[in-house]
């Protein structure tokens, strides 16, 4: 049962088996759900759909909404994931099935054809709902239970579908062969049109010759007979029957008298084919009287997922939460994280604009959230937005909040919002929320959400607040859930001082002066009277003078209520960017161990093929050692100096086997879990430092104690190693972010971030500088130098062809050691050149880039000077 109520009538419904109070009787165009309703009956594909829209109400029965919602969520997947789910075949058929339960009613060829699509559809949506899951072929559990269980009373009808198709072609037209008398009756009905048209050509060319009518008239039809048209003057010329006269009188249409026997025995034959028909269908719809009831339940179950089906597309189309099936309490309960006003989101997205998600919590503890805030800072449209979402999600809509919320199920939901003053009724604006106050307090209870905006206003001041404040003490007696809205001090301060009661500000940018729509629970909020009248422009001697009337420590103490909420803003943040650095940590020590583990596994992958490769080289080595020692022995060689050279081939295949690679094994594990301990050691300091408040840098330089060389600037002609790698080199040149080192004979560029300090090498330690190269490797160099040409043409090309075959060529340049190259990109319109001028200003190893000489081609050559 529910009731929607207002100051004089209270209308009864009969819906549910709990008794639901929704207050006022326009609760749903308040809170927008009736422009929700609109929008729903838009998805709908028939009047099945909307007429289940029209019937959908708000229920308190918690077990009803998680079915509801559970097949709204497979239905959504089906949108999302599936093809072949039928969209058409629609028809609102349960009129005519409710008629024909009367005897000698019969069905309409067109409600005939629709029965038979209506059926396919049926039985398609059946079939596709009877599948079982995929990946287990052998289960019998349904793909999508809940609309399987919907459906379970649904029957395909496929006889009558049969017979239909005997009846009707795919033109929803009655086939000749539908009955003997049928197929006579049309034979006989074509071979008579064919008589009358040829005797009535016959005439007309007659009449045409003899100038009777002229040469362009043809035979038309009027009243079912086909007859011939005639001027006035010449209507005396054919015998026949005059059956109309165009609406200009300059035209008759007659009926000769040959053909009017034919075309009375074409209208009896016309007749007898109607009659024919009606006996056809009357046939088939006592055939089909017997199955009316199942099939209007099976009809019933089509209207109910076309209706399941229109809401899966809202909640699509409002990007509701639907993948993920809502956690819906039985008892009371808000607990919303990312909540947005559709409709509001919708008029924002019209414009460019993004709307604000709120975040709202509403529990046993904390059951009434009394927000304030200054004026179009969102209010408002918070209580709103809480109203919607609570009644669509009751009303078995997905609602639009994120997938972490979690939602109970309220008995009463009412609200005063808005202006209700009555000139009729001699209501004033206060009287009437005096109304609702009162209708409030008569049903509140702890299963009744109460939506007040501007709690305590329409009067003066100090009276409405306080019986506003005697009003919600007597709500919290009441144990009922709320959120209010409201301006007064002395409720804020109720709130802070009672149980059960939670502060809640929208938060206002004082320094840029604009709303940002933010709600924040467990601080008051300040109106921002002053800084609002100043801004819109309230002169300041007035300003000073209300200032002065309400008391310095009045003003004094709103700026103290905004600088405690601009801090707790600042202090969420930074608690907010802790929280996140700490979850960036652990995935860093993931991916560290991810890739420890993933590297022991190659190296023990590198050693094995190593062994196997030297394996296969002592085996050839032995192989040839025996071919000589036999070789030896032909050539009669002595046999201990044989003995003594096998000896020694033997030991030395001991030397190479698995022990000593096995004890390396063993070294390198040991070193590599030394490495990931230090490793641990580091992220578990920087994270203290982090709790603790310290920056970044700071973590860094209280670190960077286990390796000194970090600490120590870096400088031109500096030694240096990459971190991680134990080749020493010197710092050649350093820009920015960028440096350029050289190892031997090798010139590497690398991010200066990743180098650190190193002590120079010992001259009898450091390595020839050939020792960088691999005889490949400096074979590759040398040949490269040789063929490297220091001119590039970019003539024709597109920029980024251009510029990333320019790319090349200065590395290429680099790497070789050439002092000068020169780049031919013409003149043109000089994009060319101003693209390749602005990337050689960022490459380290330019030292300059300019035009050549006049002679040698000017501004359409680039000559680049490296250092």
């Amino acid at each position: 049962m529910i009731y929607f109520c207002t100051s004089k009538v209270k209308i009864s419904i009969k819906k549910h088996k709990r008794v639901s109070m929704i207050y006022p009787r326009t609760f749903e165009e308040k809170i927008g759900m009736a422009d929700v309703r609109r929008l729903l009956k838009g998805f709908c594909l028939s009047s099945m759909g909307t007429q289940r829209v029209d019937e959908m109400a708000f229920t308190a029965d918690a077990e009803t909404l998680r079915r509801q919602h559970r097949q709204l969520g497979e239905f959504a997947h089906i949108i999302e994931e599936e093809d072949g789910f039928p969209d058409s075949g629609f028809y609102d058929l349960r009129p005519t099935l409710q008629r024909l339960r009367i005897e000698g009613t019969y069905i309409e060829v067109d409600e005939m054809s629709q029965l038979r699509r209506a059926l396919e559809t049926l039985a398609m949506i059946i079939s596709f709902l009877g599948r079982t899951d995929d990946d287990d072929p052998d289960s019998s559990q349904r793909r999508y239970p809940a609309l399987a269980e919907m459906m379970s009373a649904a029957v395909a009808f496929p006889a009558i579908v049969s017979r239909i198709e005997a009846i009707l072609d795919k033109f929803g037209h009655v086939k000749d062969t539908a009955s003997p008398d049928l197929a006579r009756i049309r034979r006989e009905l074509a071979q008579t049109e064919g008589s009358v048209g040829r005797m009535l050509n016959s005439i007309l060319r007659a009449a045409q010759a003899q100038g009777t009518v002229s040469a362009d008239i043809t035979p038309t039809m009027r009243d079912g007979r086909l007859v011939i048209p005639v001027a006035p003057a010449m209507k005396r010329k054919i015998r026949g029957i005059v059956h109309d006269e165009s609406a200009t009188g300059k035209t008759v249409f007659i009926e000769p008298q040959e053909v009017v026997e034919a075309n009375n025995r074409i209208r009896e034959l016309e007749a007898d084919e109607r009659r024919e028909i009606i006996r056809i269908l009357q046939a088939f719809s006592a055939e089909l009287r017997p199955h009316v009831p199942a099939m209007s339940e099976s009809f019933e179950r089509l209207a109910d997922i076309e209706f399941v089906r229109a809401k899966a597309m809202l909640a699509r189309d409002m990007n509701a939460m639907t993948t993920t099936q809502p956690e819906i309490a039985a008892t009371p309960l808000v607990d919303w994280t990312l909540a947005r006003h559709p409709l509001l989101e919708r008029s924002l997205s019209r414009h460019g604009k993004r709307i604000v998600p709120l975040e709202v919590e509403l529990t046993r503890r904390k059951r009434i959230l009394l927000i304030s805030g200054p004026n179009a800072g969102g209010k408002s449209v918070c209580l709103k937005t809480v109203g919607l979402l609570q009644y669509m999600l009751q009303c078995g809509l997905a609602p639009t909040f994120g997938e972490r919320s979690r939602m109970g199920v309220f008995e009463h939901i009412m609200i005063d919002i808005g202006d209700e003053q009555s000139i009729e009724d001699e209501l004033s604006t206060y009287s009437s929320h005096l109304l609702n106050m009162k209708q409030m307090m008569r049903r509140a209870d702890p299963s009744t959400l109460l939506l007040i905006d501007e709690f305590g206003g329409g009067t003066e001041p100090q009276i409405g607040g306080a019986i506003a404040e005697a009003v919600l003490r007597r709500f919290v007696r009441q144990g009922a859930f709320g959120i209010i809205t409201t301006h007064y001090q002395n409720l804020k301060l109720f709130a802070e001082q009672t149980d059960g009661v939670v502060n809640g500000a929208m938060l206002y940018d004082r320094h840029q002066m604009t709303a940002l729509f933010q709600l924040q629970i467990g601080q008051a909020g300040s109106s921002f009277a002053v800084e609002i009248a100043r801004k819109i422009g309230i002169p300041e001697d007035v300003i000073a003078d209300a200032t002065e009337l309400v008391g310095r420590d009045y003003v004094d103490a709103d700026k103290w209520l905004q600088d405690i909420v601009r801090d707790r803003r600042y202090w969420e943040q930074k608690r907010q960017a802790i929280h996140q650095r700490e979850r960036q940590m652990e995935q860093t020590i993931e991916r560290y161990e991810s890739e420890m583990s993933e590297l022991q596994s190659q190296r023990r992958d590198i050693m094995r093929k190593a062994r196997e490769e030297a394996n296969d080289l002592i085996r050839q080595a032995n192989a040839r050692i025996e071919r000589t020692i036999r070789e030896i022995k032909e050539a009669e060689a002595e046999r201990e100096q044989t003995r003594i050279a096998r000896q020694q081939l033997e030991e030395f295949q001991t030397s190479l086997e698995t022990p000593e690679a096995g004890a390396d094994d063993d070294a390198i594990a040991r070193k590599m879990e030394k490495i990931r301990r230090r490793q641990e050691r580091k992220l578990r300091s920087a994270k203290a430092n982090n709790d603790n408040g310290d920056s970044p840098s700071d973590s860094h330089k209280a670190n960077s104690g286990h390796d000194t060389s970090d600490a120590v600037p870096l400088s031109t002609g500096s030694w240096v190693r990459i971190k991680g790698q134990s080749s020493v080199g010197r710092l050649e040149h350093i820009d920015g972010k960028r440096a350029t080192v050289v190892f031997g004979m090798m010139r590497t560029m690398v991010d200066s971030s990743r180098l650190v300090a190193a002590l120079p090498p010992k001259d009898d330690e450091r390595p020839a500088a050939t020792s960088y190269l691999t005889r490949q490797t400096q074979n590759l160099m040398r040949q490269k130098s040789l063929d490297f040409r220091q001119e590039i043409d970019v003539r024709g090309m597109r920029g980024e062809e251009a510029l990333n075959a320019v790319t090349h060529f200065i590395d290429d340049a680099t790497q070789v050691g050439v002092a000068r190259v020169r780049i031919l990109h013409g003149t043109g319109t000089g994009a060319l050149r101003q693209l390749i001028r602005q990337y050689l200003n960022t490459v380290p190893s330019v030292a300059s880039a300019r035009d050549e000489h006049v002679q040698f081609g000017g501004a359409g050559i680039t000559v680049v000077e490296l250092r």
